[in-house]
């Protein structure tokens, strides 16, 4: 063997051998560093079991018990509750008192109270998501690096958009609903201004990525700020902006929900109520219309967003 051959074998082998070193202590550093976590995790844990009074391991196999109590007697009675339909379990109180609420249209016909609860709900979020959108698309254009008019003003926008979104709704809700009284007011204006933070901050970052070229061409024909943005940015983000506006819908129709169970309104109340008393039947009912309702935003959202991206960008390059 040429001494040139040793070499490379030589070298091949303190490669190999450095390489298994470096993984052998990378094995451990991992290893020590689950060991950690989870000794933390035990401990963390413990300790918040001897501060709670009712000992959580302690009553972990009651765990199940509260779903139990709403298993409604009468299965029928989920049906009933979710179209306002009188109930013949109906003793006079309040568990299968499933008429009162109804919202008479004409003669015999009338919107039932949990339906008419989720069309609230559902307002608030359009009205959330509409008028976020419709403050976060000029916003994002003064917090985008490539086309914002000064670096003051640009890292302003983007410290509110910071701001709006660095407290969850339902803490801005409960400010103003102190503020406002329990109602959607409160929650209409919680969900708008953590849109305007969230979707503001996707927007600019689409911005951040267009194409200059047409920016290029507006300035050299002597066009304003303006003029840039209307006729050389916009049409290339404007299906993207549509896109995340729904799928800002969707997140806004369950936050509403939540909200709601705090007095914003809607069903997010009743939810509550109906849970907290152990009213299997109205639960459920509330529990299936939440559920079919967040499906249909769901299809339809989609079903626009492949409208406007275009079918060809949920396809799988290979």
């Amino acid at each position: 063997m040429s001494l040139q051959s040793k070499a490379d074998t030589a070298s091949t082998v303190a490669i190999v051998d450095a390489w298994e070193k470096l993984a052998a202590r990378r094995r451990f550093y991992t290893i020590l560093g689950l060991a950690i976590l989870f000794a933390a995790f035990v401990a963390s844990v413990r300790f918040a079991d001897d501060s709670n009074a009712g000992h959580f391991f302690d009553r972990l196999p009651h765990l199940f018990d509260f779903l139990s109590w709403l298993i409604p007697k009468d299965w029928n009675d989920v049906w009933r509750a979710l179209l306002g339909i009188a109930s013949p379990n109906d003793q006079g109180g309040e568990e299968h008192n499933f008429t009162v609420g109804r919202v008479p249209l004409w003669g015999g016909f009338y919107i039932p109270n949990y339906i008419e609860l989720m069309i609230v709900t559902i307002n608030i979020a359009l009205i959330s998501t509409l008028v976020g959108f419709v403050v976060a698309v000029p916003l994002s254009f003064f917090a985008a690096r490539n086309l914002a008019p000064s670096n003051p003003l640009r890292i302003l926008v983007k410290r509110l958009m910071e701001f709006l979104r660095a407290f969850p709704e339902i803490v801005i809700a409960g400010l103003f609903s102190a503020v406002l009284s329990i109602g959607p007011a409160a929650a209409i204006i919680a969900i708008t201004l953590h849109t305007i933070g969230a979707v503001g901050k996707l927007f600019f970052e689409v911005i951040e990525n267009i194409d200059m070229k047409p920016d290029e061409g507006m300035t050299a024909v002597g066009g304003n700020w303006l003029e840039r943005v209307r006729f050389g940015s916009l049409p290339q983000v404007l299906p993207n902006f549509t896109s995340y506006a729904l799928l800002r819908l969707e997140i806004n129709v369950r936050a509403s929900t939540i909200i709601g169970a705090v007095g914003g309104g809607g069903i997010g109340e009743a939810l509550k109520l109906s849970i907290s008393r152990g009213f299997g039947a109205k639960t459920m009912a509330l529990v299936l219309l939440l559920f079919v309702t967040i499906v249909v935003v769901d299809q339809v959202s989609a079903a626009l967003r492949r409208r406007l991206v275009g079918e060809a960008a949920f396809v799988p390059v290979h």
